[in-house]
């Protein structure tokens, strides 16, 4: 019997150890892929930015852009004629005017796509963005 109570002791530690590294491990992934989604959003309109002003088109390029993206990609979202409006308006709000540090792109693609939405809708400038960006990532890790 007490070998049992160490055996279940021992099994249950390893256990523990176990699902916090698996646990540890998904939050990981999660956040790599939020990143890397992220430097796409961030390439995404900066295409869109340049090409609108070199072509100049209007917003039935975003509506024409959003439905033939989700026609190639059914199984993602984040394609649809809003959001893509929100990652012009992300990618314009860290880099119009002067060119943004690969730092400050670094730490906006850390946090998650909503929070870069709210965080541009009510912030009025850059540096008051980035403070909350910044915090953000000190509470989230």
């Amino acid at each position: 019997m007490e070998y049992n109570l160490i055996f279940d002791k021992e099994y249950k530690d390893l256990f523990a150890d176990i699902k916090a590294r698996i646990r540890s491990t998904q939050i990981k992934a999660a956040l790599s892929v939020n990143s890397e989604l992220l430097k796409l959003y961030w390439s995404i309109g900066a295409d869109i930015v340049f090409r609108q002003k070199s072509a100049k088109w209007g917003d039935s390029f975003l509506l024409r852009l959003s439905r033939d993206l989700m026609a190639e990609f059914p199984d993602m979202k984040g394609f649809s004629e809003r959001n893509l409006k929100y990652i012009r308006q992300w990618y314009l709000f860290y880099s119009e005017g002067k060119t943004i540090g690969q730092q400050v792109v670094a730490q906006i693609t850390q946090i998650p796509w909503g929070h870069n939405i709210v965080v541009i809708s009510k912030c009025k400038a850059v540096k008051e963005a980035i403070f909350y960006v910044q915090n953000t990532i000190r509470y989230i890790n």
